[in-house]
């Protein structure tokens, strides 16, 4: 019988129990705790499907009603789909609906607001953008005063100031043009356009100013070279803002338009409650739409830019 060494056999005992040691354990996997809705929860769901439902609704109707025929309209089922989709009320109301004693449709207003829009865009960023930057980044003696009172202008109603404005467009000799209700839109949208961008401007940092006062940069350089680079966010959302309000506006057009700068709005009401004979309700939803669609696509089109703007600081105090 050989000769065991007892510590070769205790080394060789030894390897099975370190290699078991050496394995690593099985991972535990503990199911994930299922969330129940809280009644609160349920109860917000409830109150935004109505909400939602409030103001679908009256937008179905507008839309099926605008292709259905006179004949299916006089049935009575507002909620039912058309049995014969027709585009004919659409061009009518784009081409052929009467607005007073001229029956070019649509077109006409369409354009007219599109003339009415540009000016008033260009206009009021640019004056508001260019106030609101001073009043942040510059030291502007009765800074304070001048905001108070744009505070106050820009809750004061437009029936008060009318008459003044009125004056005003008809020594300056607009009265009653395209450009008196561009300049109306420019001077209401002033305080709260100069506001936003002044509560925008002022998140800058102010280091950021005095280096470039240091490299000899001028209000204006400083403004177009460093600011308007830095402002795509707040741009975004007065684009929108301001494009919503000249274009969906009644009164000042209405007021300060006339008969030949009437925009879209003016003369959708003049074909829906002007009428001779039976009230072509079809052709109404038509001119409706038509008169909506324009800041809608804008609205989809730039609503994430807009949300973003938001989010970045554009509107807060």
């Amino acid at each position: 019988m050989s000769n065991v060494n007892p510590l070769q056999l205790h080394a060789s005992s030894a390897k099975p129990a370190l290699r078991v040691a050496a394995k690593p354990e099985a991972n535990i996997i503990y199911p994930r705790r299922k969330r129940r809705i809280k009644a609160r929860s349920i109860a917000v769901l409830v109150f935004l499907s109505m909400a939602a439902l409030f103001f679908c609704v009256p937008l179905y109707v507008l839309i099926v009603t605008s292709f259905k025929t006179m004949d299916q309209i006089r049935e009575g089922a507002i909620f039912s789909l058309p049995h014969v989709w027709t585009l004919q009320p659409w061009d009518y109301a784009w081409n052929d609906a009467c607005s007073g004693l001229t029956c070019t449709g649509l077109k006409a207003g369409f354009m007219n607001s599109v003339e009415i829009l540009i000016p008033s865009l260009i206009a009021s960023i640019a004056i508001s953008s260019v106030t609101g930057y001073a009043l942040a980044m510059w030291n502007v003696r009765w800074a304070g005063t001048f905001l108070f009172v744009l505070f106050l202008c820009a809750f004061v109603p437009f029936q008060i100031i009318m008459y003044p404005l009125i004056i005003i467009t008809v020594n300056l000799g607009i009265y009653g043009s395209i450009w008196a209700v561009a300049f109306i839109h420019t001077i209401l949208a002033m305080p709260v356009l100069t506001l936003i961008f002044r509560n925008y401007y002022k998140d800058i940092p102010a280091d950021l100013i005095k280096a470039a006062i240091m490299d000899s940069g001028s209000f204006w350089r400083i403004f177009t070279e460093i600011i308007l680079p830095m402002s795509g966010n707040i741009m975004i959302v007065v684009l929108i803002m301001q494009i919503t309000s000249i274009w969906n506006d009644y009164l000042i057009g209405v007021t300060f338009g006339g008969l030949g700068a009437a925009p879209m709005t003016v003369n959708l009401a003049n074909m829906v409650t002007v009428t001779t004979g039976t009230a072509s309700y079809n052709s109404n939803m038509a001119a409706a739409l038509l008169t909506a669609i324009p800041p809608l696509f804008i609205y989809f089109v730039l609503g994430k830019f807009f949300v973003q703007g938001i989010s970045a600081g554009a509107i807060k105090g």
